[in-house]
C-alpha cells in the first residue's frame, strides 16, 4: 500500500511536470531573451485629430493612435507560421498585456493624464506582436516664431523607453512604419495647413552614463497668413509711416520751416502711443512673440527708431536751425530735402528686409 501511495504521487508529479513543460509560455511577463539583448521595438504614431494647438502656452491637444510591433518567441503558437492573429481590444487587451511582456514605453512629453487611453493588441502565431494604444491628451511642444508669420511648428509626439536601457531595448522604425505614420485626412487645426509626420530617433541620456530610446514623431503644420497679416502686420506697416509724415509734411521757403514744430511734434507723440497700444495688444493675442528675435520684434523696434529719427530731424532743423548756423539755410534746405528721402527708404528697405528673411 505504501508502494502504491509513493507510485500515485509520484505520478501525480510527474504529470503536473509534463504539463507544465507542454503548456505554452504565454503568461511570462518578463523581458524575452532568447535572441539575445537590445529588444528591437518598431515604433510609429499617426495623429487622427488635434483639437487645439496654444502656441502662448506650448501645448497642443490630440488624439493619436502609437503603435509597438516586437518579436517574442515565447507567443509562437505554430511552427509553420499559418493561422490568423490573436486579435483583443479594450479591457481584454489590457488583461492580456498583464500576462505577457509589453515594450515599458511612455510619452514623454503629456501633459497631465490622458482622457482618452484604450488599447488594441495583435500576437501572431509566429511571435511577433503589435501594440496600438490610442490617447486623447495635452502635449507640451517647443514653439519657434523666428520666423513668424511664414513660421512652421513641429507638434511632436516623443515615444520613449521607460526604465530600460538601449542595452535592454531599442526603439526603431522602418518603411512601413513611416507609411504608418500618417495624419489622419479628417485632421485640421485651425489657421494652420496640416503636413506630413517625421520620424526621428533621438536617444536621451539616463542615469550612470546609460542612454534610454526615445523616438519623435513630428507633425509639421504651417501658419495661415491671412488673419495674422490683417492684424498685426498691416497696422505694423502703416504705423512706420507715422513718423515719415512728421518729416514730409513740413516744407521750406529760403530756408525756412512753414509749419511750426510743435505740431510735428505732436505727430510723433500721438504715432509714438498708436505703438505702444499696437505693441499691448499684439503681444496680449501673441505672447510668445514677445520673447525672442522675431519679426514683429523687429518691426517694433524698426518703428521706435522711426520715430525717434523723425523727432531728432524735427528738433536739429526745424527748432535749432543747426545746420542753417553753421553753414547756412541754402545747405539746411537742400540737406532737408535729402533726409526727406533717405530716412523713409531705408526703413522701408529694412521692413521688408526683415519679411523677406523670414520668408526665405
Amino acid at each position: 500500500m505504501g508502494i502504491f501511495r509513493f507510485t500515485a504521487a509520484g505520478l501525480a508529479a510527474l504529470i503536473a511536470l509534463l504539463a507544465a513543460f507542454s503548456a505554452p509560455a504565454l503568461a511570462d511577463p518578463t523581458l524575452p531573451r532568447d535572441k539575445g539583448l537590445p529588444i528591437a521595438v518598431q515604433a510609429a504614431a499617426t495623429v487622427l485629430s488635434i483639437e487645439s494647438f496654444d502656441e502662448n502656452a506650448g501645448k497642443f491637444r490630440a488624439t493619436v493612435d502609437l503603435r509597438l510591433r516586437w518579436s517574442d518567441s515565447r507567443l509562437a503558437s505554430g511552427t509553420d507560421g499559418g493561422g490568423t492573429p490573436e486579435t483583443l481590444r479594450g479591457s481584454a487587451a489590457e488583461a492580456r498585456m498583464k500576462e505577457i511582456w509589453t515594450p515599458p514605453v511612455r510619452i514623454a512629453n503629456q501633459v497631465g493624464e490622458a482622457e482618452l487611453s484604450e488599447y488594441g493588441l495583435k500576437i501572431y502565431p509566429t511571435g511577433q506582436a503589435e501594440l496600438l494604444h490610442r490617447v486623447t491628451a495635452d502635449f507640451t511642444v517647443d514653439v519657434n516664431v523666428e520666423r513668424f508669420p511664414f513660421d512652421r511648428q513641429k507638434l511632436a509626439i516623443e515615444i520613449a523607453a521607460n526604465g530600460l536601457t538601449t542595452a535592454e531595448m531599442v526603439l526603431r522604425f522602418d518603411q512601413s512604419d513611416i507609411d504608418f505614420s500618417r495624419p489622419s485626412a479628417h485632421a485640421e487645426l485651425g489657421g494652420w495647413t496640416i503636413g506630413l509626420i517625421d520620424l526621428k530617433s533621438a536617444p536621451q541620456p539616463g542615469w550612470y552614463n546609460g542612454t534610454h530610446a526615445r523616438v519623435v514623431a513630428s507633425l509639421d503644420v504651417q501658419r495661415k497668413l491671412g488673419l495674422v497679416v490683417a492684424s498685426i502686420f498691416i497696422p505694423l506697416l502703416a504705423s512706420l509711416l507715422i513718423p515719415q509724415l512728421a518729416i514730409w509734411l513740413n516744407t521750406m521757403e529760403d530756408g525756412v520751416f512753414q509749419v511750426d514744430t510743435y505740431e510735428m511734434v505732436n505727430i510723433i507723440i500721438g504715432g509714438l502711443f498708436a505703438i505702444i497700444a499696437l505693441n499691448f495688444t499684439v503681444y496680449s493675442s501673441y505672447t510668445v512673440l514677445s520673447v525672442g528675435d522675431n519679426t514683429v520684434n523687429r518691426l517694433f523696434a524698426l518703428n521706435y527708431i522711426g520715430l525717434a529719427s523723425a523727432l531728432f530731424v524735427n528738433v536739429v532743423f526745424s527748432r535749432f536751425n543747426v545746420v542753417a548756423r553753421f553753414f547756412g539755410p541754402y545747405v539746411q534746405e537742400q540737406a532737408y530735402s535729402a533726409i526727406m528721402w533717405a530716412i523713409p527708404t531705408l526703413i522701408f528697405v529694412l521692413a521688408m528686409s526683415f519679411l523677406f528673411a523670414a520668408y526665405v
